[in-house]
């Protein structure tokens, strides 16, 4: 039995409940009061609630579990709601289970234990603080939680019992009639609403909210329901009301140094650069931006002062009451001189060109404007923590068909003679470098006219910088017995000179005098070679089951657009702390996010020194295929102290959203876990506050998308194999991340490649058992189906086996009507799902991931490098090969998961448009099976698929590419 108790500490403050004798569901009802010396710094600390088994007999106690409570979590009595935690134990092998419920708030009250009721037995509905063993059952566990949700826990927390605080034993802080308690409690009642798991299972849930989209009322949705002129543009995030102040210039000054002007708004100041006075008339032309909530003075100060001194020379002052509001899509505010005024308030020499307004983040100073919450960055860090739109470059796939080279031959230094050599063909596009195989010997072929026939592919990148370097080896004998390859010829050829084509018929090949070097002129040695820039290609730089964009290289094989992608990010909660700027004041995140869809890439601003961010920026992506799938990552900015240009942004979780789970029109606005999986486990890094919308302008032109193929033409016709995708797919990593990088503010490789999911095809345990058990989950059907027959088989229920007797032999009787009852029932099915259709997007599951359950052993695998870091040599090699082999085995296995998955999706209404196309197929179906008899529909297909080669074509047929369209549950893998 046990004997429980809890045990709260919060900053060196440490209360405990009563001990519950033999009781594995305690009912405490207690009450603690801390004091708090700072609210604002609240959301830095930390409440750990311990629990404790007390051993009388030894005087001792043992661990049952702790929770640690952000004090960011931490609301106001009247916005407090009581929350259910799980217990976390020091080992992840403990048998010891339980769940806490706590409810936690600030109150400004003096409160104490004589002015809170006892809870008794009577005194209404009430819910325990539970500790349970594992020795209980699941079932019963699940039981007791669901009838336990229904009740009220009520904790009113003295000291050892029911003593009233004593005022000495608490620590001595200044100034305490200013101290305001932090009370855990929670009095008897019915509770307002559901519980809210604060750890378990709903910790990595998808949570629907409803935000003030477009400065107006919350809608439906979260839509505004009173828009402004703004809407039109910014009607998915909430307004942010700024004072802008753009300082143009100045003239007419008396200043013999370098001038500056000072922006000056209450405590908050910014600072224009430095410009040399040589003229009279200076010129800065920079926008301030200060956020309206912030701004703690009613006039906005100028200041014109000389190189460093602290006193100014002059400046001009505007009382905020009196400043304009602009709303766009109004024209910029012009900017007007105004008169400088000395220190003691008469005229001075000078003028100084000024425009101060009040807008929002849509306006276009927005973007340029220093920001007053960045004015702890360092100057170099400035560019860093803007926002910014990015552009892919335009990448080809670049195809080098190496046929054959003649009159090869060099001259042996040794004995004087002219021998040939065993030649292949080397070469290098960039840092890319391919080989041929060494040409083979052949009776109708001269050794010294190699023969090779190869096709090697390299990814390029407009504006065509790099050159073909085509290079003719031989390959030698070394002093030491080892072998050598020596360069008998080379060539170079410019890739702006390579022939493009959009289709797949071959370009001319032509033949390239190889340059030896050593002014041989008796052999004319040459290189036969076939070049082209297939410009009917998609260039995957993501994975395939994740990309964002299929339409292919060449602009004129594109379709029009289908629709348009709106994404509002609001702003972020409960970051994880990414750096210590100062110790007094914990951890804190310079976090931004990226959003990638297509070639587009947008990165927000950073915000500086929070772990609940607020960005609220909008931004638009037109769509030309629903089934793709946009990401957004968060990061920390590690750049902004500007003293380490080589640091790398940390990663603090990202969302992927397919497109074609969304309904069109809808606004979708959602907290998103940001979930990511460390060395140490799965974490929960914070919540990432999301308002996507996809319109759609010809709901046929998309609907007809489904009946498409998936990739380009080029792709089926003259398809890539899976390991020259792969290697293709890294090279344009390289490429995008190396175009990226010398962008400004340049966004990193580690960014670009977390967002590509460059190492996704790496092998983990983890993911080929999620995957593994995501193909059981496909297959359970079929278990269920053939343990229906075999129940019916067995006649353990006479009645049913006669009902399915009966059925059977009315198919076999009339076997007309097999197939149209069967797609009548799909029909129905679909149909009857309607109701209970998925409403949110799919997001990150830990569940499925299996990042839940993984054992340490496996997360050191996973996280380990390739090549292996441990062990000796022989077991690196082996266990290699053997990761090596069980990646695609991984890929194999994830993929007949996604099959599988996508049937399901028929009927799913995942994909409202795709179960849409396919309930009005069986119905046509259902129609046309009763209308036509089964045995010509059976040679029709019959005969139509056993057709002949000539009659068929190489593309695939428009219900396989609707199928290969359809999501599947691969979206929500880690």
């Amino acid at each position: 039995p046990t004997s429980p108790f809890v045990e709260v500490e919060f900053e060196n403050q440490r209360l405990r409940t009563k001990v519950k004798p033999k009781d594995l569901n305690p009912i405490w009802n207690e009450k603690l009061v801390f004091h708090v010396i700072d609210v604002n710094d609240l959301r830095y600390k930390t409440l750990e609630i311990s629990v404790y088994n007390e051993k009388r007999s030894s005087n001792s106690r043992n661990f049952l579990g702790k929770v640690r409570v952000l004090g960011s979590s931490v609301g106001s009595e009247g916005e407090s709601v009581v929350q259910l935690y799980t217990l976390e134990k020091r080992s992840l092998f403990s048998s010891v289970r339980g769940e806490i419920s706590v409810k936690h708030y600030i109150t400004t009250t003096a409160e104490n234990s004589e002015n809170v009721p006892r809870v008794n037995g009577s005194g209404g509905p009430k819910k325990s603080k539970k500790v349970q063993n594992l020795s209980s059952s699941m079932a019963i566990q699940q039981q007791q939680q669901q009838q336990q949700h229904q009740q009220q826990i009520a904790l009113h927390n003295h000291n050892r019992g029911n003593q009233q605080h004593n005022p000495q034993m608490l620590p001595f802080y200044p100034n305490q009639c200013e101290i305001k308690p932090l009370v855990i409690t929670a009095l008897p009642g019915p509770l307002p609403g559901p519980v809210i798991y604060a750890n378990g299972s709903s910790e990595f849930s998808l949570k629907e909210t409803k935000p003030r989209l477009g400065g107006g009322s919350s809608g439906f949705g979260g839509l505004s329901s009173h828009k402004d002129k703004t809407s039109s543009t910014y009607d998915l995030v909430e307004q942010m009301q700024y004072l802008y102040v753009r300082i143009v210039k100045a003239k007419d000054l008396s200043a013999s140094g370098e001038v500056v002007s000072e922006v000056k708004l209450g405590n908050y100041r910014g600072v224009t650069k430095k410009v040399s006075s040589n003229s009279s008339n200076p010129e800065w032309s920079q926008v301030f931006a200060f956020a309206k909530e912030s701004i703690q003075s009613s006039v906005v100060e100028l200041f014109v002062k000389e190189g460093n001194k602290d006193e100014y020379t002059g400046r001009v002052w505007f009382d905020l009451s009196e400043i304009p509001t602009r709303v766009p899509p109004d024209s910029p505010l012009a900017p007007q001189w105004y008169k400088i005024e000395s220190r003691n308030g008469g005229r001075c020499s000078g003028e100084l060109m000024v425009s101060v307004w009040f807008g929002t983040q849509a306006d276009e100073a927005f973007a340029e404007a220093w920001h007053s919450k960045a004015g702890n960055v360092h100057f170099e860090g400035l560019s860093s923590i803007k926002s910014k739109v990015y552009l892919s470059p335009k990448l080809w796939y670049l195809r080098v068909s190496v046929i054959e080279a003649q009159d090869v031959a060099i001259m042996d230094k040794g004995s004087g003679l002219i021998r040939f050599p065993e030649l292949s063909a080397k070469l290098q596009v960039g840092n890319q470098i391919l080989r041929t195989a060494i040409s083979s010997a052949s009776p109708t072929r001269s050794i010294s006219n190699p023969y090779w026939n190869e096709d090697l592919m390299f990814v390029v990148a407009e504006p065509f910088e790099d050159y073909v370097t085509a290079i003719v080896e031989d390959r030698v004998g070394g002093a030491m017995g080892g072998q050598n390859d020596v360069a008998v010829g080379r060539v170079q050829i410019p890739v702006s000179a390579v022939e493009r084509r959009t289709g797949d018929t071959p370009v001319g090949s032509r033949w390239f005098s190889l340059d030896n070097g050593n002014n041989n002129s008796r052999f004319g040695s040459r290189i036969h070679l076939r070049l082209s820039l297939d410009g009917g290609y998609h260039v995957l730089d993501e994975a395939t089951m994740y990309s964002s964009d299929v339409r292919p290289t060449a602009k004129e094989l594109w379709k029009p657009q289908v629709g348009l992608l709106e994404i509002g990010i609001l702003s972020a909660t409960g970051l994880t702390p990414m750096k210590v700027r100062d110790a007094k004041c914990g951890g804190t995140a310079d976090s931004y996010c990226v959003a990638k869809y297509g070639p587009k890439w947008v990165r927000t601003r950073t915000v500086v020194d929070s772990l609940c961010p607020k960005w609220n920026e909008q931004y638009t992506w037109e769509v030309n295929d629903p089934c793709t799938v946009v990401t957004v990552g968060v990061f920390d900015n590690a750049r902004v102290d500007g003293n380490n240009n080589n640091s790398r942004d940390a990663r603090i979780g990202k969302v992927r959203i397919r497109l074609s789970t969304l309904e069109t029109g809808r606004v979708y606005t959602h907290s998103y876990p940001l979930i990511v999986l460390h060395a140490t486990g799965v974490k929960k890094t914070g919540e990432l506050h999301l308002a996507v919308r996809l319109s759609c302008g010809n709901a046929v032109n998309m609907l007809q998308m489904y009946m498409l193929p998936l990739l380009p033409k080029m792709h089926y016709t003259q398809p890539l194999g899976v390991h020259m995708l792969e290697r293709l797919r890294y090279q344009t990593l390289n490429a995008v991340a190396a175009r990226l990088s010398r962008a400004e503010p340049p966004l990193g490789r580690e960014v670009v490649e977390y967002m590509l999911d460059h190492d996704f095809h790496v092998w983990s345990m983890r993911r080929s058992k999620a995957n593994f058990f995501r193909l059981v989950n496909v297959i359970s059907g079929l278990v269920a189906v053939t343990k229906l027959v075999e129940v019916m088989r067995s006649w353990t229920k006479p009645v049913y086996s006669t009902v399915f007797v009966s059925a059977f032999l009315f198919m076999v009787l009339f076997p007309e009507l097999l197939l149209p009852c069967l797609f009548l029932y799909a029909a129905a099915v679909g149909v009857w799902r309607f109701r209970r259709r998925p409403r949110n997007p799919p997001h990150m599951d830990a569940c499925i991931s299996h990042a839940e359950t993984v054992f340490p052993d496996e997360l050191d695998e996973e996280f380990d490098t390739f090549p292996t870091s441990r062990g000796f040599d022989v077991v690196r090699l082996r266990y290699d090969r053997v990761r090596s082999i069980a990646g695609r085995v991984q890929t194999v296995v994830g993929d007949m998961a996604s099959q599988g998955e996508r049937v399901q999706a028929l009927l799913s209404w995942r994909d409202p448009r795709a179960t849409f196309l396919f309930l009005v197929f069986c119905l046509i179906a259902a129609v046309g099976f009763y209308a036509v008899p089964v045995k010509l529909t059976v040679a029709v297909f019959g005969l139509y698929y056993l057709r002949p080669p000539r009659f068929r074509r190489k593309l695939p047929s428009r219900g396989l590419s609707f199928f290969r369209r359809l999501p599947s549950r691969a979206d929500s893998l880690l």
